[in-house]
């Protein structure tokens, strides 16, 4: 993560709080005081927004940044300001004002040395909303989004391995909302529906943690709805790549104690999957 930029060399922290008390004395008193902080310096301002930042103080800080932005537009301290707008701000969990800053920086510097902690920022004011399963799936998607543009345009930089990481993890969190749902649906038997939200599991998150039992579940409806073809091919599958699992136990004692086996029957997609990962050409 970035560091706390060193701001003006050779200026003391006492003699420049002093100069600056003006503008900010008391929490609030500096967004009172803008037409003041034209006397200062960037570098100057710059410092009293790290002075802030360094008391927890993120409102007061972020203003002081933004303000070197807006009085200094075209200097070096306004890039740096920028940076720590996006930063401070994802560190007060102000997630849209962060990626508002951090969108800019990346329009205004698409290749300076701090764009991959930008797109990196901005990637994860999505991703720190969507801890919750039950929030708004939307957020995963942008997440997703932003983090593999982080993979992709800077697959050098020191964010890049952090970004697949979540990318893997915000990708498994889909699928635990298809799971979710498709639980929901089985438990009131709504098997069709059950279904749909499973097979997209096994179809488009194969991958994740959830596949597993998205297979079992499988066999629990199709068998259900007396559909054992498909049962057993969905058994086959589990039986070839997740043997040593719960789920794979679980739906050899269902389908067995029917008299049934867990191999592919029939032309339905789940012996299509089977055949092809026998060959080697799924998961």
């Amino acid at each position: 993560m970035i560091g706390i930029r060193t701001a003006a060399k050779g200026i003391g922290t006492v003699v420049l709080m002093a100069a600056l008390a003006a503008c900010g004395g008391t929490d609030g008193d500096a967004k009172r005081a803008a037409q003041d902080l034209e006397v200062f310096t960037p570098a100057q301002i710059y410092e009293r927004g790290e002075f802030e930042l360094a008391r927890n103080r993120g409102d007061d800080a972020a203003y002081f940044f933004s303000e070197v932005e807006r009085l200094y537009p075209y200097s070096d301290w306004a890039k740096q300001a920028l940076i720590m707008q996006a930063f401070t701000y994802h560190q007060a969990k102000d997630y849209e004002n962060s990626r508002s800053a951090a969108q800019r920086y990346i329009d205004f510097y698409p290749t300076d040395e701090d764009a991959a902690y930008a797109q990196y920022l901005l990637a994860l004011s999505y991703y720190d909303q969507i801890d919750e399963v039950g929030r708004d799936q939307g957020l995963t998607f942008q997440a997703l989004q932003a983090l593999r543009t982080v993979i992709e345009v800077y697959p050098d930089s020191e964010y890049a391995s952090s970004a697949i990481l979540k990318f893997d993890l915000a990708f498994d969190h889909l699928a635990s909302k298809e799971m979710e749902i498709g639980r929901y649906y089985l438990k009131g038997k709504h098997f069709t529906a059950a279904i749909n939200r499973f097979r997209v599991v096994v179809e488009d998150f194969q991958t994740t943690s959830h596949t597993a039992e998205a297979l079992h579940r499988l066999v629990e409806a199709y068998l259900s709805l007396g559909l054992t073809d498909e049962a057993q091919s969905a058994g086959a599958i589990l039986g070839h790549n997740f043997k040593s699992t719960e789920w794979y136990e679980d739906s050899y004692k269902l389908l067995t104690s029917q008299g049934l086996r867990m191999r592919d029957r029939g032309n339905n997609w789940l012996a299509q999957i089977y055949r092809q990962s026998v060959k080697g050409e799924w998961l």
